[in-house]
């Protein structure tokens, strides 16, 4: 392992969710009328069903199933009964699937996007910027399951696993885990890893609310006087 690996490993993630965390609060603490997802169904309806629910069917079973599958301990899949070699055909299966879903809505809304001049002009530097990000993001991860078919094993899958896992719980070797592998997975924490940083300055904030509606489920009645 070299001195690369050590910060782009184990001091790049903790930049990132810096920013990502402090950040957010920030932008929800001053800009709060900025803190939404700027939608263009106004400008113009056609596709947007689709591609957006598409997209966020896909980024959803995508964004869990890492969560799950990256920081759940192994012991607790040993004891489902589901062995390395198992839960790497999952991965591939699964997140092959949904990889495929985002795809394809991602795609719509790109597409839609580029061809309506109004939704173009309202289109910010930063707007293109994710957009883009996300796509290389996601074609790099669907190339990965090339690669993870060749570790049928479920050996690299258990590096990135271990390599998240002691992020999270700030082990300072983390950074050991992934020196040896693929340069296509490496390339993907990377990217993942951007996505954290940039996410306090985009429209992405607005996942900070789809995950605080829960609390809408639960929340007090609202006392309204009848009118007189």
């Amino acid at each position: 392992m070299n001195s690369l690996d050590t910060f782009l490993f184990g001091v790049y993630p903790y930049i990132c969710l810096a920013v990502f965390l402090v950040g957010s609060l920030i932008r929800f603490d001053r800009d709060q009328y900025t803190w939404k997802s700027d939608s263009s169904q106004m400008l113009r309806s056609g596709q947007l069903r689709l591609g957006s629910n598409l997209f966020h069917v896909g980024i959803l079973g995508i964004f869990f199933g890492h969560l799950i599958g990256l920081l759940m301990p192994a012991p607790f899949f040993y004891a489902l009964g589901i062995d390395a070699p198992t839960k790497q055909m999952m991965a591939i299966v699964i997140g092959g699937l949904f990889g495929l879903l985002m795809l394809v809505g991602l795609l719509v809304l790109m597409h839609r996007r580029f061809s309506e001049p109004r939704i173009r002009a309202t289109t910010t530097a930063m707007d293109w910027a994710v957009l883009w990000l996300l796509l290389i993001q996601l074609l790099l991860g669907l190339f990965s399951i090339t690669v993870s078919w060749q570790h049928r094993d479920g050996g690299e899958m258990i590096k990135l696993m271990s390599w998240a896992q002691h992020i999270v719980t700030f082990r300072p070797d983390a950074a050991a885990f992934v020196a040896g592998v693929a340069p296509v997975f490496k390339l993907h924490l990377l990217l993942g890893m951007t996505i954290f940083l940039v996410f306090p300055f985009s429209r992405l904030v607005h996942v900070w609310s789809g995950f605080a509606a829960l609390a809408y489920l639960t929340r007090a009645y609202q006392v309204v006087r009848a009118r007189r």
